[in-house]
């Protein structure tokens, strides 16, 4: 039987980069040559969630919302635009972290559809805020010497998010790679704005765990941590702040190695992917800039 993978995203009207990591995700994957079919389709762009499925010709096909956490899209709208027939979220009796996948029939084409838990909560996205700490500084072995933060929205919009914010952090902690780790939101203490309280370490890496770049991560972030007075006229990276140097990472979802999670997803789903993860592990194993 063929199999097909869809990424469901966001997307944005008003953003025009914002789909763009998730389009560079199915291109990858659909390079590695395990599904028959890799489609994308958006909330706030075309394909629509509510379409999408029509453009897939495989009976089988797997969904991985390119969301951060759980919550009101990946509980309500996707289920509902796909129409999957008989959607109860308790079907994936999660704590708010440990959505995995739920099997289902949508209604208007009969496919059999394999809804999987959000990328933003699987255990590898650990990996993925690494990678980005390796990218931003160049250095495949960054770690001793430096802090690490992970950046969020916080409680306000959705109190699964500081779970997911907080999840990964204490995920780099235990690593034990990185001389300090901490949390921080845009809208909730510990904030953002006050990155150089939280550390001692002179060098600090600073991840948002943002699926694309977008106002938050290029704008508000920036200018909240003192990186610049003006998003606009640019930052340095490293940049100084409070006799500290902030490596500012941008969103975790740009990273190439954001592929191996859709995946890994994928594969606990059930996808015949086991060759492809390794594919794609290979071609995004380098940090850019690490071999220079």
């Amino acid at each position: 039987m063929s199999q097909a993978l869809v990424i469901v995203a966001h997307g944005s009207h008003l953003n025009p980069g914002s789909s763009a990591p998730t389009y560079e995700h199915a291109d990858t994957i659909r390079a590695a040559g395990a599904f028959d079919e890799v489609r994308t389709g958006y909330w706030k762009e075309e394909p629509s969630l509510r379409e999408v499925l029509r453009t897939v010709e495989a009976d089988e096909v797997y969904v991985v919302p390119m969301f951060i956490s759980e919550g009101y899209f990946t509980e309500q709208v996707i289920p509902r635009e796909l129409r999957l027939d008989g959607w109860d979220v308790a079907d994936w009796d999660s704590d708010g972290l440990s959505a995995d996948v739920a099997t289902y029939v949508a209604e208007d084409t009969g496919q059999t559809v394999h809804y999987c838990g959000p990328v933003g909560t699987h255990e590898s996205m650990t990996d993925v805020l690494i990678r980005r700490a390796e990218s931003v500084t160049e250095d495949p072995h960054v770690g001793e010497g430096f802090g690490f933060a992970v950046v969020g929205h916080g409680t306000e919009r959705n109190e699964n998010s500081a779970k997911a914010i907080e999840y990964h952090a204490e995920r780099v902690r235990e690593t034990g790679r990185f001389d300090e780790v901490q949390a921080l939101y845009m809208d909730e203490e510990p904030e953002v704005d006050d990155v150089t309280d939280f550390f001692e370490s002179e060098d600090v890496v600073v991840v948002p765990l943002f699926i694309s770049d977008g106002f938050h991560t290029q704008e508000d972030i920036p200018e909240d941590m003192g990186l610049t007075d003006d998003y606009r006229t640019g930052y340095d990276v490293p940049a100084a702040v409070d006799g500290h140097r902030i490596w500012y990472a941008g969103a975790v979802g740009t990273e190439a190695l954001m592929a191996d999670v859709v995946l890994e997803r994928a594969a606990e789903a059930g996808a015949d992917v086991s060759s492809a993860i390794e594919a794609v592990r290979e071609t995004t194993r380098v940090a850019p800039g690490a071999d220079d």
